[in-house]
């Protein structure tokens, strides 16, 4: 998928939580990435962990710089997918709702799990849901490739044919693509959700949010960083 889109107007960056250490991984929240740019016309700017700078390998380190890449971020996606939620996007959802920062849930595994019992709830943990600013996108991703994949190779009869033509990879992308606009969607509802903070607390949460994760470096220089952030924030109607 190539786009000649350049950002629009009014952007906004979106972190992007989720399990990076697998190629499947990489190459998944790459295109889907690039596809919620596409068709959200530039307006929404994903920015993927596998893509930071890594600064050493001290694991301190690197966790304050995905909590920090977080906080800074206008909104944020985080994949709930899994039997068992991946417990590093777990922690950085529960902070993103500590700073009120508009977030999607992704979920594209059809199956079954966590302790809500009813398949009108989430299918994960109920102590990760009903949060404010949040929205919900689930998508049957496997059914609706093999739906698909069903139509394309109708008339199909070899492996040859199949391989060579490259089908699996234009049925995923067009599942991709259809997702993308699903969290378009989401995005773009939350954005319009009123922040759930009160404007005389914003100041005090922002200070306890440049403490309360233990971050490496100079209180100070924290508090007026997270402070910075959160004006701007107010600024741009996030809080």
């Amino acid at each position: 998928m190539k786009s000649k889109l350049k950002p629009a107007a009014q952007s906004y960056s979106v972190y992007f939580g989720g399990e990076l250490f697998d190629i499947k991984h990489l190459v998944g929240n790459a295109y889907l990435a690039e596809a919620i740019y596409e068709k959200s016309h530039g307006k929404f700017l994903c920015h993927l962990p596998q893509d930071f700078e890594l600064r050493g390998l001290n694991p301190h380190v690197i966790r304050d710089q995905d909590i920090l890449a977080l906080f800074e971020a206008d909104l944020a996606i985080f994949n709930f997918d899994g039997t068992e939620l991946d417990s590093g996007t777990v922690v950085e959802f529960m902070l993103a709702k500590f700073a009120d920062i508009p977030t999607v849930i992704l979920r594209t595994d059809l199956r079954a799990a966590g302790d809500q019992g009813s398949a009108r709830h989430d299918p994960w943990n109920l102590m990760a849901s009903f949060y404010p600013r949040t929205e919900v996108v689930r998508a049957a991703s496997l059914i609706d490739y093999r739906v698909l994949q069903k139509t394309r190779l109708r008339k199909v009869t070899d492996d040859i044919t199949r391989l060579a033509g490259q089908h699996a990879s234009a049925t995923a992308s067009v599942i991709c693509d259809r997702l993308a606009t699903q969290v378009v969607r989401a995005l773009n509802k939350v954005l319009k959700t009123p922040s759930v903070m009160p404007a005389e607390a914003r100041p005090d949460v922002y200070t306890w949010l440049a403490l309360m994760p233990g971050l490496k470096g100079k209180k100070k220089e924290l508090r007026a960083h997270l402070a910075k952030l959160q004006e701007r924030k107010v600024l741009r109607g996030l809080l």
